[in-house]
């Protein structure tokens, strides 16, 4: 579906109780943020543009590493789509995970998104996990997760996913910092790209 992003704060009603979970902030520097939505604006318009009703392609970037999900009507549409991605100047690495196959129903995208939503808010009330510095998106029951994160944080953002019930696989995406490059990003509140073509940790 669509890439989640969580926001600075959240109010949650619990039981009728109103929960309030104060979440980091963005590891990605101002710069890095306003590349990436620069990247999902026009990615995702090219190819709305250029594809139409044969495709159904969703544009992710966090981090200038871009995710594509979704569904294309042949494998030439899922090559033209990533070789139009990947030839973009700030598009760093280039994940395709298109399908070949019809179009999603609107009861699957519905699902997906209900799916995100759920996975999100248990990232958010969980303690110690930067669900502000994360990617989260839904596609076919698969999630995909991208992030700026200790491998530690990593591992229990796989996990709390993984055992979101309806969640068929977990794939990650994610730059894995070190301790001390954690504690120096939220002392400035900016992000650094410290591994700008490193492969995903997990598949």
């Amino acid at each position: 579906m669509t890439v989640s992003q969580l926001s600075s704060c959240a109010v949650v009603a619990v039981g009728g109780v109103t929960a309030t979970a104060t979440i980091l902030a963005d590891r990605r520097s101002p710069g890095v943020q306003a590349i990436d939505k620069g990247i999902q604006l026009e990615a995702n318009n090219a190819l709305d543009k250029k594809f139409g009703d044969r495709a159904h392609i969703n544009v992710t970037s966090f981090n200038q590493k871009v995710l594509l999900t979704g569904e294309v009507k042949d494998a030439d549409i899922k090559g033209e789509a990533g070789a139009y991605v990947k030839a973009m100047k700030n598009a760093r690495t280039v994940y395709n995970e298109l399908i070949i196959g019809p179009n999603s129903s609107y009861t699957a995208r519905a699902n997906d998104s209900y799916l995100e939503s759920k996975i999100k808010t248990q990232m958010v009330f969980t303690e110690k996990l930067p669900s502000n510095s994360m990617a989260i998106v839904a596609e076919g029951s698969s999630v995909y997760l991208m992030g700026i994160l200790t491998q530690g944080e990593a591992d229990l953002a796989k996990k709390i996913a993984s055992n979101t019930n309806g969640v068929k696989d977990v794939y990650v995406y994610f730059d894995i910092i070190s301790d001390a490059e954690k504690a120096r990003l939220e002392k400035q509140g900016k992000a650094e790209q410290s591994q700008p073509d490193s492969p995903p940790k997990y598949q």
